[in-house]
């Protein structure tokens, strides 16, 4: 049962949960203040992405991008800090996020003449943490991860007699977000299969199912996370809250370590399956938004699209319509490269390959002409096209062998096509690798591979690297002068972490470990990659 109380001091404000009450959630829901600040977001269709769908299914995207703040996540703030009486609007707000919820905390304050402190991470870009001072928040840049920017919120606002407004797991904050569940209703005349939601910690997906499945219980409620951050997906497996050890930040929108403990209870009444979507799949879904809406969505704004893809083509659908939240656009700019690197054509796959050929005069082209004669036999009008390709003369490797390596990326139909590729240059006595689910290839290998000489005993590490200034410094600090760098790789893609690919030469394997612990001394994650496959391009 839920009942409400009025907090004093730094606690929540707001109610406490004991059990999950669908009838006290629907008139919240129907009678949130959100609209003071936030817009009722248009439903698109998205008629170029669902022409490229078998079946005759279609998706639409609920617009959430298109708040005032670029952001669903100004629902939920709003509708928490509004319900607070004058007393602890008197002494202010404070949170800790590194994007959305500071800038839907900070807007909510405005409005309502209030005091916020907004807490995030050190790591966080410039443009996010001047669009919240923009607002007349207070910023305090603090900790190298969200766990220590939280930690030092939450003492605050007990130091500070603040209220703390979570992102995510509290039921007012629920209910202001549950508000775009019943503007898809609404909006949509037509029958609704199924509407998916990106998942973070939680508080989108329990506040729309929360009311959709309420009034249309036969509607489908899917959750998306990233292959890398699918806290939600293991808690629901699990039936227990899981904690992450680590997680990929690539969606920095929904990289967190666990789902709320709320959230968590609604979701495992509510919510149907969830789905799990991969860096490539949301790039792609990036690109698909752009082109029906000409919108750039951040990634995890994209997810939902990326999930509802999948979910068609994987289930074989036929004549679905779903609703897919496009839940943000704030994308930082420098992060746009690595979006196009890997979002490849689109509508196609980019297969990342690597073959062994003939070190002879005329095998280069022999080669070529395999590789368009495999894309006319699959029924294309036009042979392949070649995105990308790397060959460098390698004196060692030839006078062993007697073969060249080449590297490349050449555009397929799909999955399945990329497969009979690969089947076809082997068979054609090509020794060929697929690289296109390596995250090492992708990530370094290839913008290192195409020839050259390997130092003697020479290990490969990926090591976790926060993108801000001052991380190298750090790194090379810490490594002193024990270890000789044989490589460095390190290309900033405008995530909160990148990594660097590091050659330490020469290195017997009881160096492993005690070089493992000098970089543990940073807190930073470092995996031993030598034996991965793409290494054997270097």
């Amino acid at each position: 049962m839920v009942q409400t109380h009025v907090s004093t001091g730094g606690e929540k404000a707001g109610v406490e949960v004991g059990g999950v009450d669908g009838v006290w959630y629907l008139e919240q829901i129907l009678t949130a203040k959100v609209y003071d600040v936030a817009v009722e977001t248009p439903l698109h269709d998205m008629p170029r992405l669902s022409e490229r769908l078998e079946g005759g299914n279609m998706i639409m995207a609920k617009r959430e991008d298109m708040q005032p703040v670029f952001s669903f996540k100004l629902r939920g703030a709003y509708n928490m800090i509004a319900n607070l009486d004058q007393a602890q609007l008197d002494r202010g707000v404070i949170t800790a996020s590194a994007g959305n919820h500071a800038q839907g905390v900070a807007m909510s304050a405005k409005h309502l003449g209030c005091r916020a402190v907004i807490a995030m991470p050190t790591v966080t870009p410039a443009i996010k943490v001047n669009s919240v001072k923009r607002m007349g928040a207070e910023v305090v840049l603090v900790g190298d991860n969200f766990d220590e920017t939280k930690a030092y919120a939450l003492e605050r606002s007990e130091k500070d007699n603040m209220v703390f407004i979570p992102p995510f797991d509290h039921p007012l904050v629920i209910a202001g977000q549950g508000t775009i569940g019943l503007e898809i209703l609404r909006q949509c005349s037509k029958p609704i299969d199924a509407i998916f939601i990106p998942v973070g910690g939680g508080g989108l997906i329990a506040g729309v199912a929360a009311y959709v499945k309420r009034l249309r219980p036969d509607i489908k409620i899917i959750g998306v996370e990233p292959t890398g951050a699918d806290a939600m997906y293991r808690s629901l497996k699990e039936k227990k809250q899981v904690v992450l050890d680590k997680v990929d930040t690539f969606a920095d929108g929904v990289a967190v370590k666990t789902v709320g403990s709320l959230t968590f209870k609604l979701a495992l009444e509510l919510v149907d399956e969830i789905v799990l979507v991969d860096t490539d799949e949301i790039c792609v879904a990036i690109k698909d938004i752009f082109e029906d809406t000409r919108s750039i969505t951040e990634p995890s704004g994209a997810l939902a699209v990326a999930g509802a893809k999948k979910w068609l083509t994987d289930g074989a659908k036929k004549g679905s319509r779903v609703v897919a939240i496009t839940s943000g656009a704030n994308m930082n700019f420098d992060k746009l490269r690595l979006v196009a690197d890997r979002a490849g054509s689109g509508e196609k796959e980019e297969a990342m390959l690597a073959s062994i050929i003939p070190e002879k005069k005329g095998e280069f082209r022999k080669f070529i002409n395999i590789l368009s004669k495999s894309g006319l036999k699959r029924g294309g009008s036009q042979s392949r096209s070649i995105t990308e390709f790397k060959y460098r003369y390698n004196e060692r490797f030839t006078s062993q062998t007697g073969n060249a390596q080449v590297f490349y990326s050449v555009d397929t139909a799909n999955r399945k096509d990329t497969e009979t590729l690969v089947q076809e240059l082997n068979d054609s006595g090509l020794k060929t690798l697929d690289l296109s689910k390596n995250e090492l290839a992708k990530e370094h290998i290839r913008f290192l591979a195409g020839g050259g000489t390997r130092a003697a005993d020479e290990r490969l590490f990926k090591i976790e690297f926060p993108e801000r200034p001052g991380s190298l410094r750090s790194f090379l600090d810490v490594l002193g002068e024990d270890w000789n760098i044989s490589l460095f790789h390190y290309r900033a893609t405008g995530q909160l972490v990148g990594s660097v690919l590091l050659g330490v030469s020469p290195m017997g394997e009881k160096d492993v470990q005690t070089f493992k612990a000098a970089i543990a001394e940073l807190g930073w994650a470092c995996v031993d990659t030598s034996d991965n496959v793409a290494c054997a391009l270097l």
